[in-house]
């Protein structure tokens, strides 16, 4: 894969973190998650496809010693601490709408720290030097967000929020509640294709005011409104299937994975626990991710061999787990 002899470390985190490493693990980086002891509360990291686990207390003297001696032999080190906590370690009822932490946490913290490990491990193929990484979720969401400030001019974003073209305030880029409790999203803002979103809501063009007449907006929201609650969702789909209306089913966890563009593409997975997840993206033609079907590691359940791996001797593992420097967390038999 195009990661493949890569070395990471993983501070274990919420969120950003665990999801840069699960990315890099996906697209084949050997990923240590360093995993708080368990006299440390620590959530479950729902993000630990294809990592394993090494549990270090990183309070004592002795637990950050070992994360030192880890670093020189890792290629990337991930930490998701506010400025300064390394440096002590010894370095410095309504509609849907969208999950707003996949926007922070995820694509601004997680997929933005993930291209810029990558970048600079491109870079580091020319210099032969590292560097540090600050991968902000505040400047990472701004960045995503460029589209919204170079359109300022373009008459977007002028009105009140809730009123503009892409925050709701459209009749066309909306999403409607069908009469069986499920919704319709509808996204026609091309002139073509908000012809075909009219044909299929049964309604004449001639009889409507301008698609862009931002007063006629309120009222137009609620027509429409009203037509969707007339049907079902499938009722709904079976009409816009094969149109160019820009109008799609919003889809539950359970239907996501079973609908039909998405089993074409293989777009999601089952690991070995039958848990479905999405496949890793964008897919690579010649070195494509292959994420691991394996369960998420229990926390400390590579101590020791992730410990041998990185040039530790039994004698210093047996010191480090006595004076409860390390855990090993082995997996419970199912009898």
């Amino acid at each position: 894969m195009a990661l493949s002899g890569v070395r990471v470390l993983e501070l274990a985190g919420l969120a950003p973190a665990p999801l840069c490493g699960m990315i890099l693990a996906d697209f084949g980086a050997r990923v240590v998650r360093v995993d708080r002891t368990t006299h440390s509360a620590m959530a479950t990291d729902v993000q630990g496809r294809g990592k394993r686990s090494l549990a270090l207390d990183l309070k004592r003297p002795a637990g950050a010693a070992v994360l030192r001696r880890l670093c020189r032999g890792a290629d990337v080190l991930i930490e998701p601490f506010r400025h300064g906590v390394l440096s002590k370690l010894g370095r410095k009822d309504e509609n849907p709408y969208a999950p707003l932490n996949l926007l922070a946490d995820f694509a601004g913290g997680g997929v933005m720290c993930a291209m810029g490990i990558v970048s600079a491990l491109y870079e580091r193929t020319r210099s032969g030097k590292g560097q540090v990484i600050d991968a902000s979720m505040v400047e990472g969401v701004a960045y995503l967000s460029s589209f919204l400030w170079k359109s300022q001019k373009l008459g977007l974003w002028n009105r009140p929020r809730g009123e503009n073209l892409l925050d709701s305030g459209a009749p066309f880029y909306e999403t409607y509640k069908t009469s069986d409790g499920k919704y319709m999203a509808v996204g026609a803002i091309e002139p073509q294709f908000y012809e075909q979103l009219i044909k299929g809501l049964n309604l004449d063009s001639d009889e409507l005011p301008s698609q862009l007449s931002f007063s006629d907006w309120p009222e137009m929201k609620k027509k429409f409104a009203s037509i969707f609650a007339q049907k079902t969702q499938a009722e709904w789909c079976s009409i816009f299937d094969g149109t160019d209306a820009c109008v799609t089913p919003v889809l539950s966890f359970d239907d996501v994975a079973s609908h039909q563009h998405n089993k074409q593409r293989s777009s999601f997975i089952k690991n070995d626990q039958e848990e479905i997840s999405p496949r890793p993206a964008p897919l690579l033609s010649r070195t494509p991710a292959v994420p691991s079907f394996k369960r998420d590691p229990f926390i400390g359940e590579h101590t020791e061999e992730i410990l041998l791996e990185y040039g530790f001797t039994e004698q210093e593992i047996t010191k480090l787990y006595s004076d409860k420097v390390i855990e090993f967390g082995k997996p419970k038999a199912n009898l």
